[in-house]
């Protein structure tokens, strides 16, 4: 069974294309198990500030007190994954919304506690629970949101690491980091696939700038949690073909969350 996790940022989850939604399929068609993780930071933002809360961040992770987590599950799980199995839905796949935290799904310890609160790391992922319903033709659409191992409390994931430590469980084929581009582009060519060490030395030397450094640093993210490779597609156009990926494809290094 080929299996392949896709990580949707808040931000593409409205831009979409009926081109993506084809592609889906072509996977499908191709023997492929799909699973998303999810991401949210635009809608947490605007509901925290409705309720006056600062965002703060600490080493590019959301310092999440209980005050700002019960905001995050409450936008995480009640709009951004009802909106992502909707368009799923109308676009006639099975989709199935899941917390993370539901049924042990993502299992986590505290980060740094003082330093960031109720951020985790998951260390267990219930691989048997997703596998369950994927072999019933679902798709798993997750909420970077866990349980703490010992004491049964919510830890908020950044869905980067989240989508990296499901693929690495679940032994996906792929992962791949829906963004607003198509991948990286070297003199506005699309580079197909790269290593990691020249992907930050196209960074340091400017050829990768602006809004595009948070997209690639967020997939690279993932290979530090121990993926081989993650890719960078487009939710705005086709990105597999049946034959073909376009994107950038990223290479790292081997690892695995069972070890």
């Amino acid at each position: 069974m080929k299996k392949i996790v896709i990580k949707c940022g808040g931000s593409i989850l409205d831009e979409l294309t009926p081109s993506f939604f084809a592609s889906l399929k072509e996977l499908q068609n191709d023997g492929y198990q799909l699973v998303f993780v999810h991401g949210g930071g635009p809608d947490i933002n605007k509901m925290l500030s409705m309720y006056q809360v600062e965002p703060e961040f600490h080493n590019g992770l959301r310092k999440t007190t209980e005050e700002t987590l019960e905001v995050v599950e409450l936008v995480l799980s009640g709009q951004t994954n009802r909106k992502l199995v909707q368009k799923l839905t109308e676009n006639g796949f099975q989709a199935i919304g899941l917390n993370g935290s539901d049924g042990g799904l993502l299992q986590a310890d505290f980060i740094d506690k003082d330093s960031l609160g109720f951020v985790g790391e998951i260390i267990k992922v219930n691989d048997e629970l997703v596998s369950i319903l994927i072999q019933e033709s679902m798709i798993p659409v997750i909420t970077p949101i866990a349980v703490h191992k010992a004491t049964g409390h919510k830890l908020n994931i950044n869905a980067d690491y989240a989508a990296a430590a499901v693929a690495s469980a679940i032994g996906a084929e792929q992962c791949i980091f829906v963004t607003d581009v198509k991948g990286i582009l070297v003199e506005e060519k699309l580079v197909h696939s790269v290593e990691k060490e020249q992907v930050e030395k196209y960074i340091e030397d400017g050829t990768i700038y602006g809004g595009m450094i948070p997209k690639v640093t967020s997939a690279m993210s993932a290979l530090d949690k121990g993926l081989s490779s993650v890719m960078i597609v487009s939710g705005k156009a086709a990105f597999f073909n049946g034959k073909e990926w376009k994107g950038t494809k990223i290479i790292g290094k081997e690892w695995s969350y069972n070890e």
